[in-house]
């Protein structure tokens, strides 16, 4: 551990160490400064950590947080203090805590504590891990609880029997980070997903993160790694997701709108569903456009969505069809295209094919137009 802490101090930016060595000298002899969890993780696996997490042991959160004159959101309950790094990136510096949870999937109470006690509260043993930073800039690996050993299998193993049915919405971070970044399921993490289950319903955090989980590069792997863990019902509309995985893979840019919008349509309530992810109302929106018959170019998220929830629907013709067979511009094009939607909705027009052989009939029924 003594040689690979430089290693892994080396893989941050050189501001970002910076100002954790400030951190660490104004904190003083007899406090503590770490960087924990995802940023740990992500040096070990030979990335550029950006998103950091940092606890702070005997020392002022506060005082801490604001003694380099950045941006400071101070939360008192926790004693957390959301810091905005020049670049704008919003980081946070909590203070070492333990943590207990009168109420499964409500949020715990937090209670002072050792950085040691701040790792153990943590959801996986490979985000357990901390870089402390002592007051003369030297960095130390601490990995009380084996992270290392499953970083290096790429193994997510709960660090409490009981650590799902706490906190239900750690089943889908661990999904998140399994499809993200090769990661297994431990033996232990699977068999507590029907005490996650159990609890889901009741567990706030859960929404927040399957909301997250449409934001992933890629979502429909990570909702195929929960449904092959037992958990699928979570988030519906599984193959949809996985199919704008591909759209993906081929170069079709897919934004979580469009996620979002797949697993409504798949969803029994689609309002409930919504409501309960916070997603707004504009994939609700994006979806009914999709479903309809109105005419979308190519490449635009309705036409997208389109043909992943109705590859066999015909594309609309357009007023630039109508004018091409020799309707004059104006109100007849208008009349012709709701002529056609008509006919869409009573289920008379099937291909566009159907839509064209529609239209000329259409206009022979007209007669001479503008005459």
């Amino acid at each position: 551990m003594t040689d690979l802490a430089p290693h892994l101090w080396s893989r941050l930016q050189a501001a970002d160490r910076e100002w954790l060595r400030s951190l660490a000298r104004q904190a003083g002899p007899h406090a503590r400064v770490a960087l924990v969890g995802g940023a740990v993780r992500d040096a070990f696996l030979g990335q550029t950590p950006l998103d950091l997490d940092v606890v702070a042991e005997g020392a002022n959160v506060e005082a801490l947080a604001r003694a380099a004159g950045l941006p400071v959101l101070f939360h008192p309950a926790f004693q957390n203090a959301t810091v905005t790094l020049p670049d704008g990136r919003a980081t946070d510096l909590v203070r070492a805590r333990r943590e207990t949870y009168p109420v499964a999937g409500r949020n715990p109470v937090p209670h002072p504590g050792t950085l040691e006690d701040d790792l153990w509260r943590r959801d996986f043993a490979a985000n357990a891990l901390a870089l402390h930073i002592g007051p003369d800039g030297g960095v130390s690996l601490l990995d009380p609880v084996g992270g290392l050993e499953d970083l290096a299998a790429r193994v997510l193993r709960p660090l409490h029997p009981h650590s799902l049915h706490e906190d239900a919405s750690r089943l889908v971070r661990a999904a998140r980070l399994a499809a993200r970044l090769g990661f297994t399921a431990d033996p232990e993490l699977l068999r507590q997903v029907p005490d996650a289950l159990a609890v889901a319903g009741d567990t706030p955090r859960l929404w927040a993160e399957l909301k997250l989980l449409l934001s992933e590069a890629r979502p429909g792997a990570a909702a195929r790694t929960l449904e092959r863990w037992g958990a699928g019902g979570v988030l519906p509309g599984v193959p949809w997701l996985e199919g704008l995985d591909r759209l993906q893979d081929n170069g079709q840019p897919v934004s979580p709108q469009l996620y979002a919008a797949a697993a409504l349509h798949a969803s029994a309530d689609p309002a409930q569903l919504g409501a309960r992810l916070g997603l707004g109302d504009r994939p609700a929106g994006l979806l009914a456009r999709a479903l309809s018959d109105t005419y979308f170019p190519d490449d635009t998220p309705e036409r997208v969505l389109r043909g992943l929830l109705r590859p066999d629907a015909p594309v609309p013709l357009t007023g630039r069809d109508v004018l091409a067979l020799g309707v004059p511009p104006g109100r007849a094009v208008g009349e012709a295209l709701s002529h056609l939607a008509r006919l869409r909705r009573d289920g008379q027009i099937r291909s566009r094919e159907d839509e064209q052989e529609a239209l000329q009939q259409y206009l022979e029924g007209k007669g001479t137009w503008g005459g």
